[in-house]
């Protein structure tokens, strides 16, 4: 076997990679592993997590960050819940879809018109979004919702849970947008070299409002499908969310610098994550041990892409 044209491809396509050397090192090591039922839930898993990576995706190749998003998580779940149990299903998930699209136009205007770093905004807002939540609250969760919102979460479309439908329809939609349109072209643009893009004629502001959009909007959508999973809005919903999102998409050799990723990429970086989880589990290695190894390929992951 070459081993440097191994090492080579590694290099090119980490997550794969990556996702590959993992799912043999768990089946060698639990029996239980390689199972159709555990790969259908390490995929529901991921899921939530996907969906936001998603969205943070288009934001780090334009050469910004989102920190808001569990945040905006949260707030969306618990509008989004009080509305159904006093209205409807329907204008309850379309209420949760505005907050979130809202909230990262919010971001977004902020970032392109002030001038200001993303990091330092998103930090903000990540505070707002979360303090508003708990006033709404109380610090209460909001439970119990119509079957019809539930199958959401728990549902199947021809044996393959909706959530997970959900992620690869929404996977299909940001591929599409990233290769195929201008928002794609423009994103990769405004990352690599803003200036050059303004030069260019590129209406940058106007396509970092529609990049943090997306990213709350598609926060809004994780939200909903665990809420209805679990049939509860919490308050806390979405903590940590925002670097599980991050982690995911530098795993899938995304740049922080800006420029460079895929959607590709983050789906596999959030397998990753899902996979680490549950192989870990399965060994039953303590959850006090699992934050460190994730630590441990994240940094990997990094190393790589500065090789690269």
């Amino acid at each position: 076997m070459n081993w440097k044209a191994v090492l080579k491809k590694a290099k090119e396509y980490p997550a794969i990679f990556g996702f590959i050397s993992l799912v043999i090192f768990f089946a060698l090591l639990s029996d239980r592993f390689l199972s159709l039922s555990n790969f259908i839930n390490v995929f529901r898993q991921v899921s939530i997590q996907a969906i936001i990576a998603f969205g943070m995706t288009l934001v780090i190749i334009s050469g910004g960050i989102d920190l808001s998003v569990g945040s905006v998580f949260a707030l969306s779940a618990v509008i989004m819940a009080s509305v159904i149990k006093g209205y409807s299903v329907f204008l309850g998930i379309l209420v949760a879809l505005v907050v979130g699209a809202i909230f990262g136009s919010i971001n977004g205007f902020i970032i392109a018109k002030g001038k200001i770093q993303p990091f330092i905004v998103t930090l903000a807002t990540m505070a707002i979004a979360r303090s508003l939540t708990l006033v709404y609250t109380q610090g209460m969760p909001i439970t119990g919702f119509p079957a019809s919102f539930r199958f959401i979460g728990r549902g199947e479309i021809f044996g393959i849970p909706v959530p997970i439908v959900i992620m690869f329809s929404i996977f299909a939609i940001i591929l599409y947008i990233s290769i195929y349109t201008k928002l794609g072209l423009y994103t990769y643009a405004i990352g690599g070299n803003e200036t050059a893009a303004k030069l260019s004629g590129v209406k940058v502001d106007k396509y970092k409002i529609i990049i943090y959009m997306l990213s709350g909007l598609l926060s809004a959508i994780a939200a909903i499908i665990l809420t209805s999973r679990l049939n509860s809005a919490q308050p806390t919903f979405g903590t940590g969310y925002e670097l599980d999102a991050i982690a995911a998409v530098v795993l899938g050799g995304a740049s922080l610098a800006g420029g460079k990723g895929t959607v590709i990429g983050t789906l596999f970086g959030a397998l990753i994550m899902g996979i680490l989880n549950n192989g870990l589990n399965l060994l039953n290695i303590s959850p006090f041990y699992q934050q460190a190894v994730k630590g441990i390929v994240i940094l990997i992951a990094v190393l790589i892409e500065r090789e690269n």
